[in-house]
């Protein structure tokens, strides 16, 4: 047994059976920059193992120069690598931001982030795509079962004091090259976004980061004295909240949300966001089927 294993909260889990249901009315789009024009389907039904010669891709820095086809590069002068089963199959690596923030009491972010990366991970079994599920806290780390269906994951929580670039760089995750990688994630957050969508669509085929807010985050209503307490530092702070504040907080939310579609737009990235109350009402995922992640079957 890992000495970091923890159970999950089981008031949690109910999320990940609902999402999983939910998922069975969606499939996982193909991003449209999937090499070969291989989609999910096409790649699932393939037979054999996972050592067998499949294709070639462009050669990048950090490629093992073993894997470089030098007849093809006598041929046309340019360096290929040569990709096998494992490297190609289509896979998806869904990764859930196990910060504080993410679990604000009266907070539904929480239960619908299990929700949404369950009905990921579901619609992408409907596919043919393989997938993992990870949890960004003090590292990075797989989590228990994630490689299964999403009813049965555990050692998830929310109780990370950090950003998320440290996260990945504390403990590296493996996820998978040339694969689809889901990042959830309320974004709420400090450090440059574009040094953190950086590392993490680094060697991947296609990345999606889905921006989770509660509607309280989007709508503030409280008024007057408010004693706020950060999530992540514990700093307690009295502010007084009148229209005027309102109109701060919401420039500063706008220009954070401009800073991460920059960044999104930077690195090639999806991004979109949902709000976890409307989710969890009715798992009518508009927002991501309009940015073509899923489809409805």
């Amino acid at each position: 047994m890992r000495g970091h294993q923890k159970c999950m909260n089981e008031t949690y889990r109910q999320y990940l059976i609902d999402g999983e249901r939910a998922g069975v009315q969606y499939a996982l789009t193909a991003p449209r920059n999937v090499p070969f024009g291989i989609t999910g389907s096409q790649m699932g039904k393939r037979s054999g193992s996972s050592l067998e010669f499949i294709d070639h891709r462009e050669y990048q820095p950090g490629d093992d120069l073993r894997r470089i086809d030098w007849s093809g590069f006598a041929r046309s002068d340019k360096l290929t690598v040569k990709l096998y089963r494992d490297e190609v199959s289509p896979h998806l690596d869904v990764v859930i931001d196990g910060s504080c923030s993410m679990a604000l009491e009266d907070s539904p972010k929480a239960q619908a982030t299990l929700g949404l990366a369950a009905v990921l991970a579901t619609a992408a079994s409907n596919v043919g795509y393989s997938h993992n599920a990870w949890v960004a806290g003090d590292g990075c780390r797989q989590v228990d079962n994630g490689t299964d269906r999403p009813s049965i994951w555990d050692e998830i929580d929310f109780a990370y004091h950090g950003d998320l670039l440290t996260s990945f760089v504390k403990l590296p995750p493996s996820w998978r090259p040339f694969g689809l990688r889901v990042l959830i994630s309320d974004l709420l957050l400090p450090g440059d976004p574009l040094t953190v969508l950086a590392q993490f669509a680094e060697r991947a085929t296609a990345v999606v980061v889905v921006q989770i807010l509660a509607e309280a985050d989007v709508n503030p209503t409280e008024r007057g004295n408010i004693r706020l307490i950060d999530s992540e530092t514990e700093a307690v702070r009295e502010i007084f909240l009148d229209p005027a504040a309102e109109k701060r907080y919401r420039d500063a939310f706008a220009r954070h949300q401009e800073s991460w579609h920059l960044a999104a737009k930077q690195t090639g990235a999806i991004m979109t966001t949902v709000i976890a109350e409307e989710i969890l009402s009715d798992w009518r995922l508009e927002a991501l089927v309009a940015a073509e992640v899923l489809t409805i079957t």
